[in-house]
């Protein structure tokens, strides 16, 4: 990012490898949340949190072997503490400085052709399952299928969630898959409509008279049983609290720096409300979801409405600002 919703490529050393790291070849791209500090002006290199590619140089752990296609999780944690060892490495306190370790100057970006990972922190990616829709594994489909089996989300429930951008739009794909009725929160029209043809019931705009209202509408008033936050919008938030019924719950996804107002009598105790943090999913369920990757290859089709090559980051960018969009990827290579 160049600055004033300029971008494009910067020419750097390729990444080195050492130790239980891995050499990787990236092969797609999904773009994420990069694209806020692009239309708020940023200036900088050396982004993204998503990728998909194949192994080159496998590390010394004997966990992979040259030619393997793979998703990188995201991050770096240390792999020793509890939180890593019960494989909930997201919540690891005591993440590595990647450049020491390995000497490396470059390879944490993953808006790169080449990058350097931890062996066992690269999921392998199924036969059966194309390296696009693998790479849906991170924030396509995993923050809200995380969350989702932290409600237990089933076909007896209606989930309400708040947010189509590609997050939230991966949970309706999420809910539905699970048999669940889905309540999606959006006033962006392409959003809306892309909402409606993953599987969602109906979309309330929030900008309308009475959004609660209508939400309850749809219950028969008591609410929804489960809802997922994937705006960050403190006003969804509240929304989302507000919508659910007595003893149901419901968990924030979306990152948000801004206040919340939460009443504890009212919101919590008198209501019964079971609110969760989450972020993404334990590694041990990885098996599952890339079950429903491989059940939802129409569904995730649909979701990736934009590829395109890696010379071409400002024109992607500057679609994901418009809104126009679901999940976008670049292909590095092309």
């Amino acid at each position: 990012m160049f600055g004033d919703r300029k971008a494009g490529l910067v020419e750097r050393r390729d990444p080195v490898a050492a130790g239980d790291f891995a050499l990787v070849k990236v092969t797609v791209v999904p773009m994420c949340t990069e694209y806020r500090t692009f239309k708020s002006g940023h200036k900088g290199e050396g982004f993204g949190h998503e990728a998909a590619g194949e192994v080159v140089k496998p590390g010394g752990s004997g966990r992979t072997k040259a030619g393997d296609r793979v998703v990188v999780m995201p991050q770096y944690p240390c792999g020793k503490c509890a939180h890593c060892l019960a494989g909930e490495y997201i919540y690891c306190q005591h993440t590595m400085d990647v450049h020491k370790v390995t000497g490396s100057e470059t390879g944490t970006a993953t808006y790169a052709q080449y990058m350097i990972k931890p062996e066992w922190l690269l999921v392998p990616i199924p036969d059966d399952i194309s390296t696009e829709h693998g790479a849906m594994a991170c924030c396509g489909l995993g923050p809200t299928f995380g969350a989702m089996q932290r409600l237990a989300v089933d076909a007896f429930d209606t989930v309400l969630i708040t947010g189509m951008g590609p997050v939230g739009l991966g949970g309706v794909i999420n809910a539905t898959h699970r048999g669940a009725r889905v309540i999606a929160v959006e006033s962006q029209p392409y959003r809306a409509a892309l909402a409606l043809k993953l599987g969602a019931c109906a979309v309330v705009d929030p900008a309308g008279p009475d959004p609660l209202a209508a939400i309850r509408d749809l219950t028969g008033g008591p609410g929804v049983d489960k809802a997922v936050d994937c705006s960050g919008s403190p006003q969804a938030q509240r929304l989302m609290i507000d919508a659910v019924r007595r003893r149901g719950s419901a968990a924030f996804v979306g990152e948000s720096w801004d206040p919340l107002t939460l009443k504890v009598s009212d919101d919590m105790i008198r209501k019964g409300l079971t609110l969760h943090g989450s972020w993404h999913y334990g590694l041990a369920d990885t098996p599952r979801l890339m079950g429903i990757i491989r059940k939802e290859k129409a569904r995730l089709g649909m979701l990736i409405t934009h590829a395109f090559p890696f010379g071409d980051v400002q024109k992607a960018w500057d679609l994901q600002v418009t809104g126009n969009c679901g999940k976008v990827v670049l292909h590095p290579w092309e």
